[in-house]
């Protein structure tokens, strides 16, 4: 059977390029797609996931706009990364499909609890206001939550958007907080292995000679995403955060990784939003997540450039 999950984004060229990988994927039974505020404000994230559907052809999957900024802070957003429009690079068309009724919170509470327990997936790509609401709603479902599998955090990478911090943990740092406590079976995937998912010249090549409009718009999105982070990182291409989440549930034999003790921290100034990860068991804390540290680069890229070519 097929894995059921909800993708939680905040797209994002690196978000598109994960759904379009899940909607790519036969293995994978995309349940819904819920928006939240992050890299762009939450109209932009709605009409951007929608934007995305229709371009993998999908007018039929489900989209909710869900929380438009964090529990505790003013909204951080990243265009200064992803463009004005967050999906800065290619030209796509306005959707056609409408948002869904109702509000994404509701949609991951009333799913979890309509499934049976332990066969949906929670895969946020963006900061977790979605789904700490909803667990702090509905305490209940955190029990009958399959997984959460999150691009967030980072330990030897340090941070991108503070000295100490990831940006979609920075960004609501409570949220993060109240679903790495939940007891949640989770998974973690930090800038530690992202940085190591480089879009290089010939890796961004490939994605073009697909040759459809699929393959095209991926190549302009990482064309535009790159020119940041190259010359952020001196690095030989820009890494592809968020479909390392979806290569992870389709063949998880590509990354290794540990299970540790990650907590959040909510208070320092200096500090705040920082995933103080026990990589080396150094305390007593009761690991609470599988912490990934490592991929194989070239395995991830053939595996997303094969699954964007079905589209």
């Amino acid at each position: 059977m097929a894995e059921r999950i909800i993708i939680d984004t905040d797209p994002g060229q690196d978000d598109a390029v994960a759904i379009l990988l899940a909607l790519g994927s036969p293995e994978l039974e995309v349940l819904g797609i819920t928006a939240v505020a992050g890299n762009v404000p939450l109209a932009l994230t709605a009409l951007n996931a929608r934007k995305i559907c229709e371009l993998a052809g999908r007018p039929d999957i489900k989209v909710f706009a869900g929380c438009d900024r964090p529990l505790r802070q003013p909204l951080v957003t990243a265009e200064h990364v992803h463009g004005k429009t967050g999906l800065d690079g290619p030209s796509l068309p306005d959707p056609q499909m409408p948002l869904q009724p109702g509000h994404a919170v509701d949609f991951i509470i009333d799913t979890l609890r309509a499934e049976p327990p332990g066969t949906v997936t929670l895969c946020p790509l963006g900061p977790l206001t979605n789904i700490a609401t909803a667990f702090e709603k509905a305490p209940d479902i955190a029990a009958r939550v399959k997984q959460i599998v999150l691009m967030g955090g980072a330990y030897f990478e340090v941070g991108n958007i503070t000295p100490a911090a990831e940006f979609n943990i920075y960004v609501d740092p409570e949220a993060a907080e109240i679903v790495f406590r939940a007891g949640a079976p989770l998974v973690v995937i930090p800038l530690d292995v992202t940085h190591k998912a480089l879009v290089t010249k010939p890796r961004n090549d490939a994605f073009r000679a697909i040759g459809t409009p699929v393959g095209t718009a991926v190549a302009e999105m990482t064309d535009f995403f790159e020119r940041f982070d190259r010359e952020k990182y001196g690095s030989d291409g820009a890494p592809l955060h968020d479909p390392c989440v979806t290569a992870w549930l389709l063949n998880p034999a590509l990354f290794t990784g540990r299970r540790i003790n990650v907590e959040i921290e909510v208070h320092s100034p200096l500090t705040r939003g920082m995933t103080v990860a026990d990589w080396w068991g150094v305390t007593d804390r009761v690991p609470n997540a599988l912490f990934i540290g490592d991929l194989d680069a070239d395995g991830l890229f053939a595996l997303i450039t094969e699954r964007l070519a079905r589209l």
